[in-house]
């Protein structure tokens, strides 16, 4: 068996890619956590100096932070609204829609494009337990990685991949072609690697872990799709009338049929060199040995930044998470009035108290619905009364109002995207119609942006279907 191919080389490339997205990814999962609720866990520094979460500082004061958490509902809400009025993919044959549950794929990519504004789905033609054909996959921003692209329509980038964890014998299984001594080397192959990357463990968060180092008990491959120049000599036949294309080690053979044609005076072979791209894919170990390899036409990934000006990246989350930061804040103040606030206090002359009544006694009954508390008035005393008082008001209500109005003008999910009645109930059903599609245009520029991500993710999967490629892992 011939010993496994290293391309450190290409894997250094990677590691480069994957570590300049380290603060895309931590930006991500910094609007994941505000997605779901975990909306108190930024950093913030005390009078002394010390960095703790808003969370330990607000409970350092004495106060219980609150979440009104409305960055979800609106998520949901144009998650909601693109499942109502999302356009069938036009070209893509049903049995795989069916298949690959098309209709929640891309709800969750769109879930996943509105929080982290990237948008991956991975196109492969494989066999799996499900069966046999064109599969797609939504890929984990967190496990994605390529050289940063200029161009909105991704057309620019020379290296892209993912990461996987797969477990021992699935690893085999792709990778052994059916050879059971090469599947024999790959286990013990990773048997070694998972053993030299436990080094690793010290240090989680660091760029080598989270590159080089799989789950626990699973085998880390990473896949690797470069783009590439080979030589190739574009080849006219006009005695067979043909086309082709030969590799430049073919060009002996070709000059000696021509020098065999010209003594018997019959057409030669016309022959152009020139340099041509193509993306090549590999499967590399965390150590560079090259489990596998391919040649396509155009790597496996369709993508969509949003909205990928100078290369940055700015989600539909990103823009609203002040103004929640802001409604949060003010509803715990709110809370915190309120809880501050006399409320219902009993105040009681010692001096009035009834003969042989105790204060259990009074507790007792002041409590109690139909309860009797004697008392020795004293001439000019107000006797007992209860004070109850309203909480105070600096403006945090109106404030509350506010903001919560400027989320919905920052994100542009207003009453009428999300199917509420604005006015009287008299109006029209053409104005309330006027008023959906007024609302729509603020969400237009960003749901485009996943339409395109959707088309192009069509014709790639169209491309598969029509070539018919054989199964990955198998070369």
């Amino acid at each position: 068996m011939q010993p496994f191919e290293t391309r450190e080389d290409i894997l250094t490339a990677a590691r480069e890619c994957f570590s300049r997205g380290a603060t895309l990814r931590t930006r991500r999962e910094r609007y994941k956590r505000f997605t779901f609720g975990d909306q108190w866990s930024d950093p913030v520094a005390d009078h002394t100096g010390r960095i703790m979460t808003e969370l330990e500082l607000a409970s350092r004061k004495g106060r219980t932070p609150l979440t009104n958490n409305l960055i979800r509902k609106l998520v949901r809400t144009v998650v909601g609204r693109f499942i109502c009025e999302q356009a069938h993919s036009h070209g893509i044959n049903k049995a795989t829609a069916e298949r690959n549950s098309l209709a929640e794929i891309d709800a969750r990519a769109l879930e996943e494009f509105l929080i982290s504004g990237m948008a991956i789905q991975r196109i492969s033609d494989e066999r799996r337990p499900a069966g046999s054909g064109v599969w797609i996959d939504n890929v984990n921003p967190a496990r994605f990685f390529c050289s940063m692209p200029s161009d909105p329509r991704c057309s620019d980038i020379e290296l892209a991949g993912m990461l996987h964890d797969w477990s021992m014998a699935e690893t085999a299984a792709r990778f052994a072609g059916g050879n059971r001594s090469r599947a024999t080397e790959i286990m013990r192959l990773y048997g070694d690697i998972n053993q030299s990357v436990a080094t690793f463990a010290a240090t989680p968060q660091s760029t080598a872990a989270a590159f080089g180092r799989g789950e626990s008990r699973r085998c880390r491959v990473i896949e690797i799709w470069t783009l590439e120049a080979t030589e190739q000599l574009r080849c006219h036949d006009r005695m067979s009338a043909s086309y082709f294309i030969a590799s430049p080690d073919r060009m002996p053979h070709i000059d000696s049929l021509n020098r065999r044609r010209a003594r018997r005076r019959q057409p030669a072979v016309s022959v152009k060199w020139e340099l041509s791209t193509a993306w090549h894919g590999r499967w590399i170990t965390p150590r560079g040995e090259v489990l596998g390899s391919r040649v396509e036409p155009r790597h496996p990934f369709a993508l969509r930044f949003y909205p990928l000006v100078d290369c940055e990246v700015h989600s539909f989350v990103e823009d609203v998470i002040d103004q929640q930061k802001y409604v949060n804040r003010l509803i715990t103040q709110v809370d915190n009035m309120m809880s501050t606030s006399a409320k219902g206090v009993l105040l009681f002359p010692q001096d009035e108290l009834g003969d042989g009544v105790e204060w259990s006694d009074v507790t007792r009954e002041w409590t109690s619905y139909d309860g009797v508390i004697p008392y020795n008035p004293r001439p000019g005393s107000p006797g007992p009364h209860q004070v109850v008082t309203n909480a105070a008001d600096c403006g945090a209500y109106e404030l509350l109002a506010l903001e919560m109005k400027m989320l919905e003008e920052v994100s542009g999910v207003t009453g009428a995207y999300m199917g509420k009645h604005q006015g009287g109930s008299g109006n029209s059903a053409q104005l309330y119609e006027a008023q959906v599609r007024n609302s729509s245009v603020a969400m237009a520029d960003i749901m485009a942006s996943f339409a395109a991500f959707r088309a192009d993710r069509d014709a790639l999967v169209i491309d598969k279907e029509s070539a018919a490629a054989p199964a990955e892992g198998i070369s």
